[in-house]
Parts: C-alpha cells; sequence; structure tokens
C-alpha cells in the first residue's frame, strides 16, 4: 500500500498483520478519493473522521491532499500500532493526525469540536449497514456533521440493498455508487428536506 496523491505521494503504508483488516486497494483508494474532491471541490481544510481507522489509509490519502485534520478511530490494538507507525513515518503531528483507541460504534466523536466535512466508512464487511451509517446519524444528530458533509461507505457488493434501506433511514442520501468487483464505494450526502419526501 502507498499514498496515492499529493504531499505524501508515493509514500508506503504499512498494513495490520492477520486477517482482522481489509485494507482499501490503491485503485479503489485512488477512484474514491477522486470522487470526493469531485464533489467537494477538493480536500483542502477538511476536518476528517476515519472511522474503522485500520492501517488509517484513507485519513492519510486525504491529509496528503490537504486535508486540515482527521480523527482516526481504531480499536485493534494491532493496526493502531501500524495506523501509528505510518503517522509517524510521514511525520504527522496530533494537531493533524489525532488517533483514537475507541470503539466508534459505542462512543461516536458527537463530541468534536469541529464538524466533520468527510467520513470515511469502511468497517467490517459482516457489520451491517445500519449499524454502520449510524455512525453519520449520531453525528448528524449532534451537530458534529457539516450540512455539506461527504460520507463514503465501502460495503460487500451483495449488501447493496441493505445499504440503500440504511441510507434512507440515516438521513443521507446516495450522491454516486461505484462497484469494484465484489466491493462497492457509496458517496453519500445528508438528505435535503425534500428528499424525504
Amino acid at each position: 500500500m502507498r499514498i496515492v496523491a499529493g504531499q505524501f505521494r508515493g509514500r508506503p503504508l504499512k498494513a495490520p498483520k492477520g486477517e482482522n483488516t481489509r485494507p482499501t486497494t490503491d485503485r479503489v483508494r485512488e477512484s474514491m478519493m477522486s470522487a470526493v474532491e469531485s464533489a467537494r471541490g477538493g480536500l483542502e481544510g477538511a476536518v476528517v473522521l476515519d472511522a474503522f481507522a485500520g492501517s488509517g489509509a484513507l485519513g492519510l490519502e486525504a491529509l496528503s491532499r490537504g486535508a486540515r485534520c482527521a480523527h482516526f478511530f481504531e480499536r485493534s490494538g494491532e493496526a493502531l500500532r501500524a495506523l501509528g507507525a505510518n503517522v509517524r513515518a510521514l511525520g504527522l503531528d496530533a494537531r493533524r493526525a489525532r488517533l483514537h483507541r475507541a470503539d466508534v460504534l459505542k462512543d461516536p466523536p458527537v463530541w468534536a469540536s469541529e464538524p466533520f466535512d468527510l467520513v470515511f466508512l469502511d468497517p467490517p464487511y459482516a457489520l451491517p449497514a445500519s449499524c454502520a451509517l449510524g455512525v453519520p446519524r449520531a453525528l448528524a444528530e449532534r451537530g458534529a456533521l457539516a450540512a455539506d458533509a461527504i460520507v463514503v461507505y465501502e460495503h460487500a457488493a451483495s449488501t447493496c440493498a441493505d445499504a440503500d434501506e440504511a441510507v434512507d433511514a440515516s438521513g443521507l442520501a446516495l450522491a454516486r455508487r461505484k462497484k469494484y468487483g465484489d466491493t462497492v464505494v457509496d458517496v453519500l450526502r445528508p438528505a435535503a428536506p425534500d428528499d424525504a419526501d
């Protein structure tokens, strides 16, 4: 794995050992970031939540492309060690890369001092979509999700129907869906009031 573009382009990233994490491939990450940059008009100044961080590849890619800061949530000690090594290798300080050893499902960062502009959800594929999309819903309910935020949700292609149902219930709307083999990436935005009709 490597950083695809931006300030840290080409820099390698460590992945956690074992099979408990499933790093997003460089190709999928490149396409995902292109969609986010297009939807948002770039990543400059964005406040990012990498909710199921693993190696931190998604949040680190956003930082490389100009995001102001990223909060990384990870509960696995092994993954957190790899993430910490990646952050140190890139020379990022705690103002830009904030690591949290916590379960984002049980303790979503509704306390954030600034609302999140960009949320990455790349949970284990076995996690129901309603659980994963409960994170941005909890953020929105407490004012911790920007009104024009982008939520990127990666899930198995076999769970699209469940994802669609969960998106409707979460106060989000599907802006774009892209399939990469068995992986699907949904780009979501907060639903406009008339979207709920």
